[in-house]
């Protein structure tokens, strides 16, 4: 521990499984304190004995604008501020070729990787302490088109541009907060399916997947004051994935 975060208090949505559980483990170890969100109460509990230290659970579907107010309002008067957002709760589309999807399954997945960002960049905008950073984990399906994924790679491709545009304007604002995008490649959790592990293992160049904590640590560093000159910069973390 180098308490690189000492101070800070940080919200990670989707923090109570996966990558998610691995920056909010990260963040206490660091020196910071952390609200965790996600819909499922018994995982979020769990994630919270599991870290131990000052992190609090909140239930919260970030589709919904209430869900966030709720859990915004609640960090504030819990620990006075918030100095951190990691936009980490996501869905791994509803897994059809685009020529057979409806338009209400394209729009579900929107709602949640897309909207769910938008609307945490822009409670951030008004009621992040400053200097503050937001980090946005998109994915590699947000640099390149990921066939039989459309609404996915459609959802993190705009999470990409909807961080840069983010992090001017937070500048044109005059606010001291950092928006940046982490785009991990294929990474050893449960939203990867079985039957698709081998193939995963197959096209990442090391050859083998990424581990939560892999991505975790290069959240720290986007949240820390060690990047205080990079904003609306993307980052990848993919095993080679994109070289």
């Amino acid at each position: 521990m180098t308490d690189r975060l000492e101070n800070k208090v940080a919200i990670v949505t989707g923090g109570n499984a996966g990558i998610g559980k691995a920056i909010a483990a990260d963040f206490i170890a660091e020196g910071a304190k952390v609200v965790i969100t996600g819909r499922n109460q018994e995982k979020g509990d769990q994630a919270v004995q599991d870290i131990a230290g000052d992190i609090i659970f909140m239930q919260q579907d970030v589709s919904k604008e209430a869900d966030w107010k709720k859990v915004i309002d609640a960090t504030i008067d819990q620990f006075g501020k918030f100095d951190i957002l990691v936009n980490n709760a996501g869905v791994g589309g509803v897994g059809k070729p685009l020529a057979q999807m409806s338009l209400d399954e394209f729009n579900w997945t929107q709602s949640i990787n897309l909207a769910g960002n938008f609307l945490g960049i822009r409670f951030a905008l008004n009621q992040m302490a400053e200097p503050g950073s937001v980090i946005d984990i998109s994915s590699v399906a947000g640099l390149r088109g990921l066939p039989g994924a459309a609404d996915y790679s459609a959802s993190k491709g705009g999470t990409r541009l909807l961080s840069k545009a983010a992090a001017l304007e937070a500048l044109q604002m005059g606010k001291k907060i950092r928006i940046n995008s982490v785009h991990p490649g294929w990474i050893d959790t449960e939203i990867i399916p079985d039957k698709m592990r081998e193939m995963a293992v197959a096209t990442t160049p090391m050859r083998h997947l990424g581990q939560p904590k892999d991505i975790a640590k290069l959240v720290t560093y986007l949240a820390s004051d060690e990047s205080e000159f990079t904003t609306g910069s993307e980052f990848t973390a993919d095993g080679g994935q994109m070289a």
